[in-house]
């Protein structure tokens, strides 16, 4: 029996749904990663600003593409944090990991907004930045898979499907109010008092909303999959390696998946608006308000896409998603440059539109890749591998084509390369929901 076939078996179906529960789930899963990805992507944004903080050079690009790399680095320690919160997601539950992860993250990034600059303490500033974002990012490692599991088990077995837009939703509206406040801070703030102290501001958010999450997070009970897990006994000694003895097939599909998902949309979320900026010239508070529209309008897309995918199946919908971003990625980059800011507004949102019909489809598809017993771990060792490989690097790679080619379309070329990936993986993956 395959792991598909496994984890639809009779025992899981049998598990009780109670309403009250899965609202519950659905808001303490799509709230936590909203922080969690409001906190760790608030570096993206400011990325322009931070750069000259901890990593001054003559040349700005040197900078800025230091700064980049530390964020890249963020996210290159996510399979660590996947193995860690995986391992305490298998062995002692689904909600244990969910608050010690985003407690990981707010602590993080409220130490980040306290930091001492370059400037003050030399070369250990940069230090200390990097441990900061490795710690967000082992952070990560286990926040996104864990809300996928914890969704996916929560919500009864014909809504998985729809349900499943709800990580996504708190994720993108994380980007969301990440941009409107670096927006609104920089139109708040003068150049000088953005450089000074403004920076800091959107990570010290960080304590309140941590508080948010955890009080919404110790409010849920585990999945009710997990429970009747752990009544019988059913939990695994060693899930690293039972995944690998047993989910390998699964394994580098998620990896695959992964790889196309991360690289178009870190591309779209990280990259656009700091290629707008420092390659385009736009002004820079103008982005912030723009990134944070598009979005908005990408989140409202997210419901009729969580409809699709229960309708056509997230399989079917996913593939169109990643056809879209590859075949916009190379005009939409064009259109940016023709000196309009409402034009480049236009031609980011056509390029992030496809955002949702990747996103949506495959919250559900990834913990049906993987059966009740390693869920948590081999999603969070196949997502997060994915995620280094052309995710969390995007950014730096995109930066990097266009300093060495100097070509400003040229990272539309790798946007179409993870798209062929991904694509390629799903026509491997058998068995939808």
């Amino acid at each position: 029996m395959s792991a598909t076939q496994r984890s639809a078996a009779p025992g899981a179906e049998a598990a009780s749904f109670d309403p009250r529960s899965v609202r519950r789930a659905m808001l303490a899963g799509s709230i936590g990663t909203l922080i969690e990805y409001y906190d760790f992507s608030v570096y993206g944004y400011l990325a322009v600003v931070i750069a000259p903080q901890f990593f001054p050079s003559d040349n700005p690009a040197t900078s800025l593409l230091a700064a980049l790399l530390v964020f890249a680095t963020g996210l290159v320690v996510r399979p660590i944090g996947g193995v860690f919160f995986g391992w305490v997601g298998d062995r002692m539950g689904r909600r244990k990991a969910l608050v010690s992860s985003v407690l990981a993250m707010g602590v993080a990034s409220s130490i980040t907004g306290l930091l001492p600059t370059y400037e003050q303490i030399g070369v250990t500033a940069a230090v200390l930045l990097f441990l900061m974002r490795v710690v967000q990012g082992i952070s990560s490692g286990g926040e996104s898979v864990g809300a996928y599991t914890y969704i996916y088990e929560s919500a009864p077995p014909k809504r998985r499907s729809f349900l499943g837009a709800v990580t996504p939703i708190g994720s993108n509206l994380g980007f969301m109010f990440a941009a409107a406040t670096a927006g609104a801070i920089s139109a708040l703030t003068t150049t000088e008092q953005m450089n000074s102290w403004g920076w800091r501001l959107p990570f010290l958010m960080a304590i309140p909303l941590t508080l948010i999450c955890l009080w919404a997070r110790l409010r849920i009970e585990d999945t009710p999959e997990f429970q009747k897990a752990a009544e019988a006994a059913d939990i695994p000694t060693a899930p690293i390696r039972e995944v690998l003895a047993t989910h390998r097939t699964a394994l580098l599909q998620s990896i695959g998946l992964s790889m196309a998902q991360g690289g178009a949309i870190f591309l779209g979320l990280t990259y656009i608006g700091i290629y707008m900026t420092t390659e385009l010239g736009y002004d820079s508070t103008h982005v912030y308000w723009v990134s944070a529209g598009v979005v908005l309008v990408t989140v409202l897309l997210m419901v009729p896409a969580g409809w699709l995918s229960a309708r056509f199946g997230c399989r079917r919908v996913l593939m169109v998603g990643l056809i879209g971003f590859g075949v916009t990625a190379y005009p939409a980059l064009m259109l940016m440059g023709r000196h309009s800011l409402v034009l480049a507004g236009a031609a980011y949102l056509l390029y992030m539109a496809s955002s949702a019909l990747v996103q949506v489809p495959a919250a559900s598809l990834w913990p049906h890749l993987f059966e009740r017993r390693v869920r948590y771990t081999g999603m969070a060792i196949g997502y997060n591998v994915g995620t280094v490989l052309a995710g969390g690097t995007a950014p730096y790679i995109a930066a990097y084509l266009v300093d060495r080619t100097g070509n400003l379309l040229s990272p539309a070329f790798f946007v179409m390369t993870v798209c062929l990936i991904g694509l390629g993986t799903l026509l491997t993956v058998r068995k939808d929901l």
